[in-house]
């Protein structure tokens, strides 16, 4: 699935969801909604019972939101709806799938003028391109990012450890905890919201590279085929969009 770039007030962005080379589902689903400052990145968990429902019901929630007057309630209405979904999933489970878990990552960028939000659960991840320099904001939820996050090994110790194993999904406990961070918002930053399916085939100078210099729809396409011309052994989902200068 391919968006054409969309253009909205000091917003352009881009999207494209695949189900790479050796899958023939794609559980990854992507959101763009500008006129509301929101994007998001849905990853299905693969090898579990309905990854692709799951990653569907999250954008589907996101899409249905409408407009706040203040960041802090679109946060908040955020929020809410994955909490949402998290017991509709578990419903689901329970009720259709044999208690089996129906599962999916999130991260959700929310924006609101000279500051961003983002909120998520698991290893799907946003990154920030300014002035040349690819940041990471998201921390991934899995056993590497846990010891991370409580000083127990070095950033370059975690980097190395990083494997398929996430500690946090949207559906895969009964309450769902969602971490957020805070980050400020220049004129001509590009983010980039996407699935493990691409960052586990680029490096991050590649996908820095691949982001620096060339409009969000030719980003996005040069991200993708980059990963497809690869092993492309996961779904791969990307969200690129930058502000105007």
């Amino acid at each position: 699935m391919r968006t054409d770039p969309v253009e909205c007030e000091r917003w352009r962005c881009a999207s494209e969801s695949h189900p790479g080379a050796r899958r023939t589902v794609n559980e990854d689903a992507v959101l763009t909604r500008p006129e509301l400052g929101l994007w998001a990145v849905a990853d299905g968990m693969g090898g579990h019972t309905a990854g692709d429902v799951a990653s569907r019901a999250i954008t589907a929630a996101l899409g249905g939101l409408g407009a706040q007057r203040s960041l802090s309630a679109m946060v908040d209405q955020v929020d809410d709806a994955l909490r949402s979904v998290n017991r509709q999933l578990r419903t689901l489970a329970r009720a259709e799938c044999e208690g089996k878990m129906v599962g999916s990552t999130v991260v959700a960028m929310v924006a609101g003028g000279p500051v961003g939000v983002v909120l998520w659960a698991g290893d799907s991840r946003l990154y920030r391109s300014r002035d040349g320099e690819l940041a990471q904001i998201t921390r991934d939820h899995n056993p590497m990012g846990d010891l991370l996050d409580e000083g127990l090994i070095t950033e370059r110790r975690a980097r190395r450890g990083e494997g398929n194993v996430i500690t946090r999904a949207v559906g895969g406990q009964g309450e769902l905890y969602l971490d957020v961070a805070v980050f400020d918002i220049r004129a001509g930053d590009t983010f980039l919201l996407c699935s493990d399916g691409l960052y586990r085939e680029l490096t991050e100078p590649e996908i820095g590279g691949m982001l620096l210099g060339r409009s969000v729809d030719d980003s996005v396409r040069t991200l993708m085929a980059a990963c497809l011309d690869r092993a492309a052994r996961d779904n791969v989902s990307l969200v690129v969009s930058r502000t105007e200068p």
